[in-house]
């Protein structure tokens, strides 16, 4: 299972439309898995699901221990696999090969796995990021000696493994813990070209293209926006300080989720010359006036109450929420997208 929530974080980059470009790893004729598992009764079902939508690609009956899957993947991409719908999953890299699979009911995430060239690169990965796991999955605060340390097992592993399905993975959480584009691209043009065309490839190649318009170590455009009050505040007037730009608004869930982490760093940093200016997308006033005193965000508030058409967010292209840049007191971009221990760790590196 714990694998499997490692996945569930990187769903955002699976899932596109196969690029027309991308080439089918592995033999023509596709997948065949052939299992053999104790514990379970003869009638099992075992599925075979893909975690994007949680449908199943692939079933079997398991007869007397065993079970055969087949099918065709159109890239290397990962599947889980259950029994009986329960969940405790095995997670697959999975592509067109000759498959054996061993497993046991009482320790099902144990499952030995052979003949997966994807599914042992995925393994590998697995085993030198282990150490970071905390830091890459954005759980816990760390320091930028350890945060180093990781970036450059992403990398190199990355680097060394430029033909495989896997590398777009260390790739983007190379990127969500140091949000440096240009190291990003660096890396990913050293990709053979059927895995930067696939859809996680092109995923980070959007990924690239969005970074260039606000690269990091360039200002941000000055703006200004009306508070509660009616009073013009310009971003221009917190030169001198750290500041997080936020996009958010009240109607938006994954921002209010967000919300306790800001309030967080707040009261750590705001003391050692750190502060937040928010940028509602929000249409009715009261909404966004109850959240902010809902959510206790004591910080700075700006809106011109235009929802989607807000000014602000339509100068910086801001086409979903939450989002963030922070600011070092020149005014130059020094992070984006920071949330929870992400930003804090971010916050760590530079006020000590």
């Amino acid at each position: 299972m714990k694998t499997f929530l490692l996945f569930l974080a990187f769903l955002p980059l699976s899932g596109f439309a196969q690029n027309a470009s991308t080439k089918i790893a592995g033999n023509n004729m596709g997948y065949t898995i052939n299992g053999t598992v104790s514990g379970y009764a003869d009638g099992t079902v075992v599925n075979l699901l893909n975690p994007n939508n949680g449908q199943p690609e692939s079933s079997a009956k398991l007869t007397a221990g065993k079970f055969v899957l087949t099918g065709k993947m159109p890239f290397p991409d990962v599947r889980v696999m259950n029994f009986n719908n329960e969940q405790n999953y095995i997670t697959l890299f999975l592509d067109n090969s000759a498959i054996q699979l061993s497993a046991k009911k009482d320790s099902i995430q144990d499952a030995v796995v052979t003949g997966s060239p994807s599914h042992n690169e995925f393994m590998e990965y697995l085993k030198v990021t282990k150490p970071y796991e905390g830091l890459i999955n954005q759980q816990g605060r760390y320091d930028a000696e350890t945060t180093t340390k990781a970036s450059q097992v992403l990398e190199n592993f990355a680097k060394t493994h430029p033909a495989s399905y896997v590398s777009p993975l260390a790739v983007y959480r190379h990127f969500q813990i140091n949000n440096d584009a240009v190291k990003v691209e660096e890396i990913f043009n050293t990709f053979s070209a059927p895995v930067r065309t696939s859809p996680v490839g092109n995923y980070i190649a959007q990924i690239i293209s969005e970074e260039k318009k606000f690269p990091i170590g360039k200002p941000l455009a000055d703006f200004s926006q009306e508070d509660k009050d009616g009073k013009k505040i310009s971003l221009s007037s917190f030169k001198g300080q750290y500041v997080l730009v936020d996009f958010w608004a009240s109607w938006c869930r994954p921002c209010r989720a967000e919300n306790p982490n800001l309030v967080r760093s707040y009261a750590a940093f705001k003391d050692k010359n750190f502060t937040i200016f928010g940028v509602s997308l929000d249409k009715d006033k009261q909404k966004w006036l109850d959240a902010i005193a809902e959510d206790g965000l004591t910080w700075l508030q700006v809106s011109d109450l235009k929802g989607w058409g807000n000014a602000v967010a339509q100068q910086f292209g801001i086409n979903s929420i939450p989002q963030n840049f922070l600011l070092d007191p020149n005014g130059n971009v020094i992070g984006k997208n920071l949330r929870g221990a992400a930003l804090e760790n971010k916050l760590n590196s530079v006020l000590k």
